[in-house]
């Protein structure tokens, strides 16, 4: 009994220590990648999509929609915030998983013990603030176009954050399965693509009503249309749920269709991102900067 309580104890604080050194250079990475990201030319990036986002909610504040109390103003805001999420989640990851694969930041990530999961736990804090920040921002500037539109209670500012986390996380492992299949950075406009049309199908700048029944159908399947409607539910007001798929805010639903997608991501992009590092080599990287040099990309 003795000598198997002396086997265990070394192995678990190990273990303990393996991975308490994975969390301390992932939260350094995100320190530095946020820092460099905040005070630099990319905060620009953060703010031109919600700045025009804005300006064309000005113009709809006084567009009803289907004939409701609901302007299109109100309705757009959660839309532009679970544009913000989506496109943080598969864009935003990908991208980012592309650059660091292809100017030798994985490589030597995955030369350090633990730097690989240590990596990839940093590039996922990464953007949950990179979407989580310009989200708040984008909430604060709408409330002085569109009155009663923050969150009117503290259960709806909870809705906001935990809807706005779960979407983050339904979406982004599967960022990370197309930045691990994508070759190169060139191919991202596919993803880029494909999100900007889940976006248009998904019911989240007007009602999901209008659109022809196999397509409600197809948007209901996707974590795009939960992560709309639920921040539908935390921002808009009671007498919007007239608008909804059965007028319910089917809060239970949403839980249950972002955590399926959060589970299925979870699964998969570990195998993807694995067959990605054992693609991972010196001749690659160089292979990779021949490339961009030739071709600028």
């Amino acid at each position: 009994m003795n000598t198997q309580t002396t086997a265990t104890t070394p192995a678990t604080s190990t273990a303990s220590g393996r991975w308490g050194a994975v969390l301390r250079g992932a939260r350094r990475q995100l320190v530095i990648d946020l820092r460099v990201q905040l005070f630099s030319p990319m905060l620009i990036s953060w703010l031109i999509m919600p700045a025009l986002g804005l300006l064309a909610i000005y113009f709809l504040r006084d567009s009803d929609v289907m004939g409701s109390e609901v302007s299109l103003a109100q309705l757009g805001i959660p839309g532009l915030l679970a544009m913000t999420v989506v496109t943080s989640g598969l864009i935003g990851i990908a991208g980012q998983l592309i650059t660091e694969r292809d100017d030798g930041t994985l490589l030597r990530a995955k030369a350090v013990p633990g730097g690989m999961p240590s990596r990839l736990i940093g590039d996922v804090a990464v953007n949950i603030g990179t979407a989580l920040c310009p989200m708040l921002l984008l909430l604060g500037l709408a409330g002085f176009f569109v009155p009663g539109i923050w969150p009117s209670s503290p259960l709806a500012w909870f809705t906001l954050l935990w809807v706005s986390i779960l979407g983050l996380f339904a979406t982004l492992p599967f960022g990370a399965v197309f930045g691990a299949m994508l070759r190169t950075p060139a191919l991202l406009w596919t993803t880029a693509l494909g999100t900007y049309g889940l976006l248009a199908v998904s019911g989240i700048f007007y009602p999901l009503q209008a659109l022809p029944g196999w397509l409600q159908v197809f948007a209901q399947a996707l974590p795009v249309y939960w992560t709309g409607l639920g921040l539908r539910t935390a921002l808009l007001p009671d007498e919007a749920v007239v608008l909804e798929i059965g007028q319910s805010w089917r809060v239970l639903e949403t839980a249950g269709m972002l955590g399926l997608w959060t589970v299925a991501g979870l699964v998969l992009a570990p195998i993807a991102l694995r067959r990605m590092a054992r693609r991972q080599s010196g001749s690659a990287v160089a292979a990779a900067r021949e490339r961009v040099l030739n071709q600028g990309y």
